[in-house]
């Protein structure tokens, strides 16, 4: 499937560039599902991290090593219990969460093993998708819903508000939310969530323990 998302000038996705600056220089990350690294060698080149990364296809590591990054064929929702707690300043999990098969669980050993957690998700409930769903009547293909229903890698379809609502079961603190349009900028306004879960078709958080 062809990455329709949209990119800047560089080439760069614009959700990736917003993820990257909420990474302190030089720190210390494991990005889980990593993909192909574009992400991982974003923070390596800009942010000078010590990265490492988890992928789960074959094809992504390999990727991901052609880079020169350090990266592991691994599955979070099995792996991550074997990391030990605050093994890293930052651990990120992008456009990934709806394909965990126990997305509670891997959020908890996100903010576990990492000082700071950061999250990126598709929005099921962004208008687009509920028009489709209401006057199409099928599941819907967009940008950030790649895929048919019947091969699609997701297989836990969540909403801004539901992943909001995620953050206080676990005790998850917010550092930093934002909601992307669909051109990959931030919409900026301070709006209240619903409006974020009807025009955002992504959502991008920062997180840490409550108990930080």
């Amino acid at each position: 499937m062809t990455d329709t998302s949209p990119r800047g000038a560089d080439g760069v996705r614009l959700d990736l560039k917003l993820v990257a600056n909420m990474v302190r220089p030089g720190a210390r990350v494991l990005d889980i599902g990593c993909g192909d690294g574009e992400l991982l060698a974003l923070l390596r080149d800009t942010r000078q991290v010590d990265g490492r990364g988890i992928e789960l296809s074959r094809e992504g590591v390999s990727a991901s090593m052609a880079r020169g990054l350090s990266v592991v064929q691994g599955d979070a929702d099995t792996d991550l219990a074997d990391y030990p707690t605050d093994s890293f300043d930052y651990v990120i999990l992008s456009q990934t969460i709806q394909a965990m098969r126990q997305p509670k669980a891997v959020l908890e050993n996100l903010l576990r093993i990492g000082r700071r957690a950061i999250v990126s998700l598709p929005n099921f409930a962004h208008w687009r998708v509920r028009f489709y769903l209401g006057f199409v009547g099928r599941m819907p293909v967009t940008e950030h819903l790649p895929y048919s229903w019947y091969d699609t890698p997701n297989i836990h379809f969540c909403t801004i508000r539901d992943f909001v609502a995620l953050c206080r079961e676990v005790g998850a603190v917010m550092e930093q939310a934002e909601a992307l349009h669909a051109n990959g900028k931030p919409m900026g306004l301070r709006l209240p969530w619903w409006c974020w879960n009807l025009l955002g078709e992504q959502g991008v958080f920062l997180l840490r323990r409550i108990d930080r």
